[in-house]
């Protein structure tokens, strides 16, 4: 066993190189020798961790799932059901940004999984952080549920519209428009919103 493998910490200074490293960038290659180098640790440490890069970059992402989110607008009990979740929801917007920073990110987004076919890690990087948005999206609706304020049932189905729809509007900040900007695009959310806090048909 590598000696760096048996020092305290060493796990978790490889996690939070690796969710640092997706913080900054959602199309990071979280390569063995990229995330070592950014822990500070040799590759063999990470390999006793980690020994393949689909173990990694799951256990990354399982660990983000519950990160708490500071000020959280879900917790804001002043406002209403669909104002605190279209406030969450512009939450995971303004990480994009507008104009040139959207462009950025999704010419990132584009050139990483679509231009080319993705490697198999790659693909699965992807499909990790979009299941994890959509659990973020899921959780939100699970406190309004649990309060009592909406309709229970087909949250899954409920996260994966609403996490459609910001794809959607990711996209369009990245495009040409003559939208009416953040008004437009707020309306839009709160339609959607309106869309998932009524009653849903039974599947």
């Amino acid at each position: 066993m590598d000696e760096a493998s048996k020092e305290p910490g060493t796990r978790e200074k490889i996690l939070i190189a690796a969710a640092t490293m997706l913080g900054e960038n959602p199309t990071a290659r979280l390569s063995v020798r990229a995330v070592a180098a950014r822990a500070q640790v040799s590759t063999g440490s990470l390999r006793h961790f980690f020994p393949t890069q689909r173990e990694l970059i799951e256990t990354v992402v399982a660990a983000m799932y519950d990160l708490e989110l500071p000020d959280d607008p879900i917790n804001d009990r002043s406002l209403t059901a669909a104002e605190r979740l279209t406030a969450c929801l512009q939450l995971i917007l303004r990480q994009v940004g507008v104009g040139e920073s959207a462009r950025k990110q999704w010419g990132a987004l584009y050139e990483a999984y679509v231009a080319t076919a993705p490697s198999e890690d790659e693909a699965a990087t992807y499909i990790a952080l979009d299941r994890m948005g959509r659990h973020r999206i899921a959780q939100w609706l699970t406190a309004l549920i649990d309060e009592g304020v909406v309709p229970a049932g087909r949250v899954e189905e409920r996260a994966r519209f609403l996490s459609t729809v910001l794809a959607g509007l990711m996209t369009e900040r990245a495009l040409p428009s003559d939208a009416v900007g953040i008004e437009a695009e707020t309306t839009s959310l709160r339609l959607a919103v309106h869309a998932v806090l009524s009653e849903w048909p039974a599947a």
